[in-house]
């Protein structure tokens, strides 16, 4: 039976809570993250004169779909999404996506990471008068777990590939305690799994929080997101419209955990899981190498409920950096406003960063295969935005020359407009079993995970509910902690 271990443990409990006291330290809990109403009027006017990256703990009640969309004093909105048209996608269904730029960090994991952390601090399982916390990562996870870490008092390490975008380095330089970086880009996970082993074998007091096995992260999205994406469905569902379904690249799969969500609420709807063609673990049982940053590969992440995924997309990362391109210089928008994109909307594009770009195109794949119709309705996550990739726009420019108008109209034409149904597959059955049973060559032989676990995770009935059953647990376990700390 799979459950976020819940344990108390006292002494290192009082020392968080010693802590949290002297630091100033507030802890929001999953029910106002998800419902901003509840947070505090005390809380809410310290954040008015607050910037939404500012390093400061009361940004914690920041981490939520709502915030309104402005650097500086934000209060909160609904859910921060954008529609994009047929116009751009090539495709008669409505597509939508949450917008992840509007979290401190610009980008949604820092609500990963928090549901990761945060139960630890709690119960006392982490002590941050003596630990550090280990954030493992491509990128923006451990971007948000340095936040989080920070706002909470708690000493942090970043882990990434050296080959990732100048920016992340350069925040995380400012913001974690110590950051390493490790052979290879986007698809090199085993190496930042084998950093973690070293840094176990020093002895010093850590504590791993491995994003891919970390119940917390599918817990977050599952709930949070989750819901999210439910009220935007509320708000936009026309009398004859449905909800068809969702896809993401898997990344960590965290962000999946929303589809479990949306399934209970919709089980005749689709969970469409994505990755590059280039790296093709999913699709192929290949492996590889890519340049879209976001995504993780050569595993499948111990926290993806595979048995809910019903397709496997794969997409080309040629088309993800040249339709960044498109996107963001001023030929491509002026290309896609002549094609009939509205204006407003074109300017809203670099809300995409490069995964971003990666998810519409497995929704428009999706959509295709699928044959969706102007009543269907798919849902994706832009999880950040080209804020965190503008160095690579300069490097292409750099490489390729200046961005013409004719690019613009190959580029529409050829990634969006001509995007196909190959490399993808609807899966059976067997064929998510196939999927899952990948998990054993990494979990089991490399990371420490038993045979019976992995049986557990595809025949126990209740072991995915039994994780999403613990949101409350958790939310009392923070309203204890807080009062015990007495700022409120």
């Amino acid at each position: 039976m799979a459950r976020i271990d819940l344990t108390i443990s006292e002494k290192e409990l009082e020392g968080a809570v010693r802590r949290a006291r002297e630091r100033n330290i507030i802890i929001p809990t999953f029910a106002q993250q998800r419902d901003p109403s509840k947070i505090p009027a005390r809380i809410k006017e310290e954040l008015s004169k607050i910037g939404l990256w500012d390093i400061t703990s009361r940004n914690l009640f920041r981490i939520t779909w709502k915030n309104e969309p402005v650097p500086f004093g934000g209060g909160y909105d609904g859910v921060n999404y954008i529609e994009l048209p047929s116009s751009l996608t090539g495709v008669p269904c409505r597509i939508i996506g949450l917008v992840g730029k509007w979290f401190p960090t610009g980008a949604h994991k820092v609500g990963a990471t928090f549901g990761c952390l945060v139960p630890r601090l709690v119960t006392g399982q982490f002590d941050p008068e003596v630990q550090k916390a280990v954030w493992p990562s491509t990128g923006n996870y451990c971007r948000g777990g340095a936040y989080d870490a920070t706002l909470l008092a708690c000493e942090s390490i970043a882990i990434l590939p050296e080959g990732m975008s100048r920016e992340r380095f350069e925040w995380l330089s400012k913001v974690a305690g110590e950051v390493i970086a490790t052979p290879g880009t986007e698809s090199n996970v085993k190496e930042i799994f084998d950093k973690c082993w070293e840094l176990r074998a020093t002895g010093e007091p850590l504590v791993i929080f491995n994003q891919f096995d970390e119940f917390g992260n599918y817990l977050w999205h599952y709930d949070l997101t989750g819901h999210a994406m439910e009220e935007v469905l509320q708000k936009e569902l026309r009398k004859d419209d449905q909800y068809f379904g969702l896809a993401l690249t898997t990344g960590s799969a965290g962000t999946l955990g929303c589809g479990d969500y949306m399934k209970q609420l919709f089980p005749a709807s689709k969970v469409a899981a994505s990755e590059a063609l280039q790296c093709p673990t999913l699709l192929q049982n290949g492996y590889g190498a890519h340049r879209i940053e976001g995504i993780g590969d050569k595993h499948v992440p111990w926290i993806h409920n595979v048995k809910n995924t019903d397709m496997i997309v794969a997409i080309d990362d040629n088309a993800v950096v040249n339709l960044a391109r498109l996107f963001n210089e001023q030929p491509g928008r002026e290309f896609l406003v002549k094609q009939g994109v509205p204006e407003d909307l074109v300017g809203k594009l670099d809300l995409l960063g490069f995964s971003s770009i990666a998810n519409m195109l497995s929704t428009i794949k999706m959509a295709k295969y699928y044959e969706c119709g102007e009543n269907d309705v798919l849902l994706t996550v832009f999880t950040d935005s080209m804020e965190l990739y503008e160095s690579r726009l300069r490097e292409m420019h750099a490489e390729t020359g200046e961005y013409q108008y004719q690019d613009a109209a190959r580029h529409f034409d050829r990634y969006i407009m001509g995007e196909s149904t190959d490399n993808l597959e609807e899966l059976t059955h067997y064929s998510r079993r196939r999927v899952h049973n990948l998990k054993y060559y990494t979990w089991v032989e490399q990371q420490g995970k038993t045979y019976e676990e992995i049986m557990d995770q595809w025949y126990e009935k209740n072991y995915w509910t039994d994780i999403q059953g613990q949101v409350d647990d958790i939310d009392d376990l923070i309203t204890e902690f807080n009062n015990r700390v007495g700022l409120l």
